[in-house]
């Protein structure tokens, strides 16, 4: 009976412990949110333009993949629904 009272004392000083004050909470949210942006390191301009490079070409590359395998898909497709009309 009485370590479940203690229990019971712990949980709510836990409980008080985590309720702090709406003020303390934003005060620390912005504090970490602080460190946090300073420690962003941003890419220099022609690193920025390079990664566009890269990627618009990989883009490119796989829209042209995608193009084609549609293009053979559809060849396909059309070639066996005209066989159908030869047995049909």
């Amino acid at each position: 009976m009485a370590e479940e009272k203690k229990v019971k004392a712990n949980i709510v000083k836990d409980e008080k412990k985590e309720k702090k004050k709406l003020g303390s909470r934003i005060k620390k949210f912005l504090k970490d949110y602080k460190s946090e942006i300073k420690k962003i390191v941003w890419p220099t301009r022609n690193q920025v333009i390079k990664n566009t490079g890269v990627v618009l070409v990989a883009i490119i590359f796989v829209a042209a993949v995608v193009g084609v395998l549609d293009l053979i898909f559809g060849l396909g497709i059309n070639a066996l629904s005209g066989l159908g009309s030869v047995f049909g």
